[in-house]
């Protein structure tokens, strides 16, 4: 390999569907209101629903971090995918169900009803932060590495703002209703383009048989450090450095509920479901979607193992962190965030490779766009109405298109700082084991716990996150940084120490004042009477119908991919 290029046709492709995807995000926008701004009126059907949380998760920062960290590790990363769809259900039995009745447009303000004021503005600044600096840098970061392959001589920072431009173009005028529209077609082209990306690399290695051969080739030549059989394992020793499964059983499920049932920019798109019903089968349906990402996403990244490990890519002039600055990458095998741009820029024929880039880039726009909208909704939801609670509904909007331009600046700005990370997954990963632990306790103990209070919901969460404060500062101090490696401890493990303290502070800190009226937690905390309410309501109706059949029919699916792949 001596050089990547485009041919005509791609550029072609790239610009017109950039432009078509802004141009129809535009037109499909809402604005008339401020329940259409945030929520697309609060009239989404289920199947657009369902595709829309899929394709705000699979943004590009996701694909290439699985693909990656596949490479990089195994196919243990794929257990965040299919524990989704097990959340997922979940979600639907417990939260949704409260989220839908309460009419809510925020997630903080959810907490508000069940806590106070306090846990709500602490909990909606916590996720702005996290929506800065997670997904909407992430996701601008990989977009950076799509397209660094074909302009090496621009710099980063370039790339990054003519990317958020792009995703705010159309997230700005037209809101929610914008970004789930765009979503649907988004989706579709990456699972077609990743197909395609799964389909040409079967066919250089030569199938599923030379895959098994070749990896355990390698393995007996001492070229990696596991064979097939445990590269392709889902369940991992308790020494594995990627994935042990005591983190797995522990860790794993408590980032999921806090993406999938507590944060805002996943939520907000079940909050658009037409009712309950639309909301539920919406949920299950994304958790299906999520079973194929083992075989179009994780695979290619073991795939890459053969193919380019050793492959020298310095002209592509990829600069990594080292002690005291940046160098050049030399081999894949050294920066593993750039797998899957070097497979569909390696693998595909012309026109093809056009497609996928732009199905990437429609992946990043896709989530930026969700994760802008989303935060906009916090702060013009959360402080602009408080502040100023006669401003108009038109007011409103206005507020949330400002906050969306002031984000995706921020975004931008911090970016560029993410290539001092060796690993994108890493990044992402270890970021929310420190913000997730707290926010999924005050949940979890406010639905199922009437003795909790405004106190212990507020205090939980400060008191948490000071702890948290406090063990970042000592891990910079002691090991001169927080990753497993520096520290000797997975943040896997954190996430259900954190979680514990947060609800022992929670339930602690409320048994020292008064419990909450009854009239306080109206409609605010599950109980069984509510389950056998609902199973009344399902007697005689068909099945396709009855999410709760529909939940069995994915769990046994995904289990049998968890099994086969254990």
């Amino acid at each position: 390999m001596e050089s990547i290029g485009l041919n005509t046709i791609d550029y072609v492709i790239i610009v017109v569907y950039l432009v078509g995807i802004v141009w129809y995000g535009i037109r499909k926008g809402k604005q008339e209101s401020s329940e259409d701004y945030f929520l697309a009126g609060r009239n989404m059907a289920w199947p657009i629903v369902g595709i829309s949380l899929f394709a705000a998760n699979i943004g590009s920062n996701t694909l290439i971090g699985l693909t990656s960290d596949a490479f990089n590790t195994d196919v243990a990363v794929y257990n965040y995918e299919w524990m989704a769809a097990v959340v997922l259900v979940i979600f639907s039995i417990f939260f949704l169900p409260f989220y839908l009745k309460s009419r809510v447009y925020t997630m903080p303000e959810f907490l508000e009803r069940r806590y106070d004021t306090r846990t709500r503005y602490l909990f909606s600044g916590i996720t702005i932060v996290g929506n800065v600096i997670i997904d909407t840098a992430s996701g601008l970061y990989a977009g950076n590495l799509i397209l660094k392959i074909i302009f090496p001589g621009t710099p980063s920072w370039i790339i990054i703002a003519l990317l958020a431009f792009a995703a705010a173009a159309y997230t700005i005028p037209g809101g929610l209703s914008s970004v789930v529209h765009t979503e649907v077609i988004q989706a579709v082209l990456l699972i077609f383009g990743s197909i395609l990306v799964t389909y040409f690399a079967f066919s250089e290695v030569g199938g599923w048989r030379a895959m098994i051969d070749g990896l355990n080739e390698l393995k007996a030549s001492g070229a990696i450090e596991k064979d097939a059989g445990e590269v392709l394992s889902l369940i991992r020793p308790a020494s594995d450095k990627s994935m042990p499964w005591p983190g797995l059983l522990l860790g794993v499920p408590l980032l999921g509920f806090y993406f999938w049932a507590n944060n805002q920019f996943m939520v907000q798109r079940v909050l658009s479901a037409k009712d309950l019903n639309h909301g539920r089968w919406g949920a299950i349906f994304a958790g299906l979607l999520k079973l194929p990402v083992l075989f179009i996403m994780v695979i290619p990244g073991v795939l890459a193992i053969l193919l380019f490990s050793d492959t020298d890519i310095s002209f592509l002039n990829y600069q990594i962190p080292v002690a005291g600055g940046f160098e050049t990458c030399g081999a894949l095998a050294d920066c593993p965030n750039m797998t899957y741009p070097v497979l569909i820029y390696s693998l595909l024929p012309t026109g093809v490779l056009g497609l996928v880039i732009a199905g990437l880039l429609a992946a990043m726009s896709s989530s930026i766009s969700a994760t802008l909208n989303s935060a906009s909704t916090l702060i013009t939801m959360d402080f602009v109405q408080k502040l100023k609670p006669g401003i108009s509904s038109k007011g409103l909007v206005r507020a949330g298109q400002i906050a969306t331009v002031v984000l995706v600046i921020l975004a931008a700005a911090w970016a560029p700082l993410i290539e001092s990370f060796r690993s994108l997954w890493t990044y992402l990963q270890q970021i929310l084991s420190f913000i997730s632990p707290p926010i999924v306790a005050a949940f979890v103990v406010g639905l199922f716990s009437r003795r909790s209070n405004a106190n212990g919901g507020f205090w939980s969460l400060v008191l948490s996150y000071a702890l948290v404060l406090v063990w970042i500062a000592y891990c910079f101090a002691n090991f001169g940084g927080i990753s497993n490696a520096e520290t000797g401890v997975h943040f896997l493990y954190i996430v259900p120490v954190l979680f514990v303290i947060a609800v022992s502070i929670n339930l602690a800190i409320s048994s020292l004042s008064p419990a909450p009226t009854d009239e306080k937690l109206k409609d605010m905390i599950w109980s069984k009477s509510i389950y056998q309410d609902e199973t009344k309501d399902l007697v005689g109706l068909v099945w396709y119908k009855n999410y709760r059949i529909l939940s069995v029919i994915l769990l046994i699916l995904t289990a049998i991919i968890v099994l086969w792949f254990a």
